[in-house]
């Protein structure tokens, strides 16, 4: 499919699936160099929109390690509300690990800014950001991930586990919006 709609809104093919693959599958090659002395780092996805690029990434991941899930809030529809909810948070000790923070997209960086100072205080060992979209042009932190998937312009967009108000996370390509449905 080249476009799909979503709700009133229509998007359009932007990154083919087989370049996500090629994409995480590079980030994986890096993170198994760096990683390859660490004891069982720990990776620590953020739901909703990273659970593809988490299943995805792991099956390429040879070494021993940890999978954890929390969930945090900051979109409402299209736009980034400005502000980060906790509503899924972590059930594990983190002190004296190394932790790799899985992302769908960093824009803004509000969220990763959030995470980085909550994940701060547990006393890790070393953190590392892992995202498989990177907005540089729109991100105001002085935070940077340091792997990162693809560099991607700052439309909108959906699919491969990232949405529109719930809907579009399905689709194993990642579309961007073109315009609202009359």
């Amino acid at each position: 499919m080249n476009q799909i709609k979503l709700h009133n809104k229509i998007f359009e093919k932007y990154i083919e699936h087989q370049d996500i693959l090629k994409a995480v599958q590079t980030v994986a090659q890096q993170i198994n160099h760096d990683m390859r002395d660490e004891d069982t780092p720990v990776f620590l996805s953020v739901l909703n929109g990273s659970f593809m690029f988490a299943a995805d990434l792991m099956k390429q991941i040879n070494f021993n390690c940890r999978l954890h899930f929390i969930k945090l809030s900051s979109y409402s529809g299209i736009a980034s509300q400005g502000s980060v909810k906790e509503i899924i948070g972590l059930n594990t000790s983190l002190t004296g690990k190394t932790v790799i923070l899985l992302e769908d997209v960093v824009d803004s960086g509000t969220t990763l800014e959030h995470l980085v100072a909550m994940i701060s205080k547990m006393q890790v060992k070393q953190l590392k950001i892992c995202t498989l979209l990177f907005k540089p042009e729109v991100c105001k932190s002085n935070i940077k991930p340091d792997y990162v998937g693809m560099h991607v312009s700052n439309d909108f967009i959906v699919g491969y586990g990232l949405d529109y108000d719930e809907l579009g996370r399905n689709y194993p390509d990642i579309y961007k919006i073109v315009e609202p449905v009359k």
